[in-house]
């Protein structure tokens, strides 16, 4: 079982400071100390201040990382440092994970436009897990978990046509066999798996294309081969509608997501899979919008930290 959590703030001026702090004021006895927070000191001390959680920082043991100068520490703002900084801070995590002092990490949620601003290629934790790990972007795939429905995706984000271009059967085979493994690894039951079609009612043959026969219908055979319970392809939302499967494979990042947030608004864990390091954060965004005025919940970050952690 888990232990050990390296929680980092994710974008310094988003929301993630704050639900870091909430999630540690929800937590009591060894379910805390189990968590070293990962980020910028000053900011933390900051939010702490603001939002009135000042003894949330009581006896938490803090590792400076994603330093982010004062004139860049704007909630709200949407600023290339403090991207720079959440992807500082989950590296991090990510190497004191490799190096043995934790077992998992727990990432708050970034801001893609602010990563991309400070010029860094990024494409979701999944690819800066890849990257740190040292692994092929096409290993590491993310697992939402939320409202009953675990759901793997084979592609996430990038342009439609791209993704179906990227789509073979040993991609799909690859996600699956991740998927499954994790949901071991986090003690969650996978021995019934589901695969969606890329088209509609999974191409009624090829009646709106080719693309399920030619690459799902010969990853579902090899799973088969290898004595895995698979059904599909078929279209998603008829095997969402039966919910008899205790894992589901998308295709596409809406056909996982759309699900999942509908099941589970704010409340979801976005797992990256598949690496060496297993990494989880929240099914949501930075919020922007929210950052800094003490409203934002951190349902979806304490169900992250439990997930991984075993919590209750």
């Amino acid at each position: 079982m888990i232990r050990r959590i390296a929680l980092t703030v994710g974008d310094p001026n988003g929301i993630g400071p704050e639900i870091a702090l909430k999630a540690l004021e929800a937590l009591v006895g060894e379910d805390r100390l189990r968590i070293t927070l990962f980020g910028p000191p000053e900011v933390l001390r900051r939010t702490a201040k603001a939002v009135r959680l000042e003894r949330s920082l009581f006896g938490v043991d803090l590792r400076p990382s994603g330093e982010l100068p004062a004139a860049a520490a704007k909630p709200g703002e949407v600023n290339a440092k403090a991207g720079a900084s959440a992807v500082a801070s989950a590296t991090a995590a990510i190497k004191a994970c490799q190096a043995g002092e934790f077992d998992a990490v727990v990432a708050g949620p970034h801001h893609e436009t602010a990563i991309h601003q400070a010029g860094i290629k990024f494409s979701g934790y999944p690819s800066l897990l890849s990257h740190v790990c040292g692994q092929p972007e096409d290993s590491v795939f993310l697992m939402l978990v939320g409202g009953g429905l675990r759901i793997v995706h084979v592609t996430l984000h990038e342009r439609v046509a791209t993704a179906i271009g990227r789509i073979t059967p040993e991609l799909v085979v690859g996600a699956t066999l991740a998927g499954m493994r994790a949901c071991r690894k986090l003690g969650l039951g996978a021995t019934s798996v589901a695969l969606f079609g890329i088209n509609p009612h999974a191409s009624e043959g090829r009646m709106f294309g080719p693309e399920d026969e030619e690459r799902v219908v010969p990853a579902v055979k090899r799973l088969r081969e290898l004595g895995i319970e698979v059904t599909g392809p078929l279209g998603a939302d008829v095997l969402l509608a039966d919910r008899r499967h205790d894992l589901y494979v998308a295709m596409l990042h809406d056909q996982g997501h759309i699900p999942v947030k509908l099941v589970a608004p704010h409340a979801a864990s976005a797992v990256s899979i598949g690496a060496e390091v297993l990494l989880a954060s929240t099914g949501h965004g930075s919020a922007m919008d929210i950052a800094g005025n003490g409203t934002a919940r951190p349902d979806a970050l304490l169900r992250s930290l439990r997930l991984v952690a075993g919590i209750s």
